[in-house]
């Protein structure tokens, strides 16, 4: 008999001395030989008392199960428990962080503001000073046009009045020399009658001493009265001619002063070609600057505009830098999250795997646990038997042999029959064993069956109570996603508006000027864009119509409308505009030259007043030297190519003798010019020494008038 699958369902303390059992044994036996019935009620009692004990047992091991697993439930509650509390903890620091950087990104946004507001008045003043500027400009290429304008009318009356003063000077120069002749003659007729006039004196006198002959007297008389009459006339005439021959000096020096302007006509047309030299100059600089301002239209930068762009551009550099270090903070912190989270689902069926092993194996020890008890109580049973039956045989020596046979017949055959159920019971117990596991193991539900209901509730609230908090959360995190999703377009977006200029700032109005660059810029390439895209279809349409057509037809019957009439307008329209530019640009020449003509005629007459000299300047670097008080006297400097000192020529002098000249010239040349290396002191000097020429001029001729 294999006692390890035989089972006893009675307990081991019914069996713990010999010697209990052999009296209740013997006293069964007794009772059994009286009545047999009652035997077999006794049989039916025992086994009723195995099968209430066998569930018992069940019950038992069930509520151990039970037991088990409520404090799993426990330990998982308390796990899910510390889980929310962690996860409340995450929560709270990643609203404590939300909340940081959303006053980050306030105080960020601030001081962009303030930063835009700057650059904003900063732009305001740059634009109104960039139409000043242009103002300026306009001014100035008007001035320049009128400028250029009057020099050239200048340029052109002086060339005419130099031409008909070249003619009178040439008649006047005719005059001066038959004035000069008649005057000779007049001279040496006057000389003539001078002698004549001593002769008849002398013969006047021999009269007066030789009174005698009256007649002769009466002749003489006649005849000096015809001599002083012809004086008189003589003395008229002289008169007549020396106002003519002052005349003729003053015609003279107007003439000289004409040969004066004429030079310095000629330096103006040297100094105009140097303008126009300048005003070619100014134009390219002109063009050059409507190039730069297209570009400048074109790029919208200028140096300080370029410098506070560059500013904001880092400063929207490092904003988007710091929301780029947050987002991928926060992404990583998310990444952590879904990680941990991943772990955790991975660690709960970790945990639900070695739970259900724990189980299993606690299933497995309890189930040895009993096996083990139940082979020691059959063990024990076994032994008891043993006794009882040496007992049996000791005290059944002493009987008759039929009666210890049938006996132990009996016996046996109910120990046989108990074996039997024992295993029987034995083993549908370990198939409902297994098929509990089976199903627990597979299915949940079988082990909350055996759970009590109000724990089972109370736990699927608590469980029902979790997955609310976590669907909450999951709620919540996807919001704040959806929420740094926007926020990142919205800063995009803003990005793209700040690059382009047409981010308004919040709490701002704009307000823009009826003439705005920006907008005229704009406005300007719209309607270029416009045009183009007209003369575009024009192009196209033509194209189509001359391919349907052919080209050769086309082009001979239609040659004037091979250019869109969209194409022929825009460039008269460029025309006109290219005329109205001239016509503008010659203006403002012609204003510059007036302006430029006024401004050295003041300049000549304030230094002509102040120091009494007059200056023309020449291409070469020579200075011509005149002074006012003798126009005939001028002087020419030019600078030394070594840059020591100033080299002086001598052009021109008054015809004059040599007692009204500068007699004392050669003197102050060699001192104030070979020595001293002063041409100022010299023309101090030279001013004096002329001043005091010219006074004395002035008082004689007054004195003889």
């Amino acid at each position: 008999m294999n006692s390890e699958n035989f089972k006893t369902p009675l307990n081991k303390p019914r069996f713990d001395t010999s010697r209990g059992t052999a009296s209740k044994r013997d006293s069964l036996a007794a009772e059994l030989e009286r009545d047999p019935q009652f035997s077999t009620a006794k049989r039916q009692q025992r086994t009723q008392v195995f099968n209430s004990t066998i569930s018992h047992a069940n019950l038992e091991r069930q509520l151990l199960a039970a037991q088990t697993a409520n404090s799993e439930l426990e330990t998982k509650l308390r796990e899910k428990e510390l889980q929310i509390e962690r996860l409340e903890r995450d929560r709270r620091y990643l609203a404590d962080r939300e909340k940081e950087e959303r006053e980050e990104k306030e105080r960020e946004r601030e001081a962009y503001d303030e930063a835009k507001r700057k650059s904003d008045s900063e732009l305001r003043s740059l634009r109104t000073s960039l139409t000043t500027l242009r103002e300026e400009h306009a001014d100035l290429l008007d001035t320049h046009s009128s400028l250029t304008r009057s020099t050239t009318q200048t340029a052109n009356s002086q060339k005419a009045l130099i031409t008909t003063l070249q003619h009178r000077v040439q008649l006047l120069e005719d005059e001066h020399s038959q004035a000069r002749q008649i005057a000779d003659e007049r001279s040496r007729i006057l000389a003539n009658l001078q002698a004549e006039y001593d002769e008849l004196s002398e013969q006047n006198d021999r009269l007066l001493q030789s009174v005698s002959e009256q007649e002769n007297m009466g002749i003489v008389r006649e005849e000096l009265q015809k001599q002083a009459s012809y004086l008189r006339n003589l003395e008229s005439t002289n008169a007549k001619l020396s106002a003519e021959l002052n005349v003729l000096r003053e015609r003279h020096q107007s003439i000289e002063v004409l040969r004066e302007e004429k030079r310095g006509l000629e330096t103006k047309l040297v100094v105009m070609s140097e303008m126009r030299e300048k005003v070619v100059r100014l134009e390219a600089e002109l063009e050059a600057a409507r190039g730069e301002r297209q570009q400048w239209a074109s790029k919208s930068s200028d140096s300080s505009m370029t410098q506070t762009l560059s500013e904001l551009r880092l400063a929207h550099a490092k904003v988007l830098e710091e929301y780029g270090a947050t987002a991928a903070t926060l992404r990583q912190r998310e990444a952590e999250v879904a990680n941990l989270e991943q772990r955790e689902v991975e660690n709960q069926e970790t945990i639900q795997d070695l739970e259900g092993q724990i189980r299993a194996l606690s299933e497995e020890r309890k189930r040895v646990e009993s096996r083990t008890m139940l082979a020691e109580r059959e063990v024990g049973y076994l032994e008891a038997l043993l006794s009882s039956y040496k007992a049996e045989e000791a005290y059944e020596n002493d009987a008759s042999r039929p009666t210890v046979d049938e006996t132990k017949l009996q016996h046996v055959q109910s120990l046989e029959a108990l074996v039997g159920e024992y295993k029987s019971v034995n083993e549908r117990l370990m198939q409902e064993l297994e098929t509990l596991e089976n199903e627990f193991s597979l299915v949940s539900a079988a082990s909350k069956s055996q759970v009590p209901s109000d724990a089972m509730e109370k736990v699927e609230k608590e469980k029902l109570v979790l997955r609310t908090t976590l669907a909450e959360q999951e709620k919540e995190i996807q919001a704040q996603l959806e929420t740094i999703d926007k926020l990142e377009q919205t800063l995009f977006e803003l990005s793209g508006e700040i690059a382009g200029g047409r981010h308004v700032p919040p709490n701002t109005r704009v307000l823009c000027m009826k003439e705005n660059p920006d907008q005229e810029w704009v406005d300007l390439r719209q309607a270029t864009m416009d045009r183009l895209k007209a003369e575009n279809e024009a192009l196209i349409k033509r194209l189509k119509e001359l391919e349907d057509s052919g080209a050769s037809t086309g082009a001979a019957s239609h040659g004037e409308e091979l250019v869109p009439r969209a194409s022929w307008e825009q460039v008269n329209r460029e025309r006109e505009e290219l005329q109205k530019q001239v016509t503008a640009r010659e203006k403002r020449l012609t204003r510059l030259q007036e302006i430029f003509k006024a401004k050295s005629e003041e300049f000549r007459e304030a230094i002509s007043a102040i120091i009494g000299l007059k200056f023309a300047f020449f291409p070469n670097g020579q200075v011509r030297v005149t002074s006012l008080f003798d126009l005939g006297t001028s002087f020419i400097f030019q600078p030394l190519k070594g840059g020591g000192g100033m080299k002086m020529q001598l052009t021109e002098q008054t015809d004059r003798d040599e007692s009204e000249g500068l007699q004392d010239l050669p003197n102050m040349i060699g001192y104030w010019i070979e020595n001293e290396q002063c041409p100022p002191g010299f023309l101090a000097s030279v001013t004096l020494e002329c001043y005091e020429k010219w006074k004395e001029n002035k008082e004689l001729g007054a004195w003889n008038q």
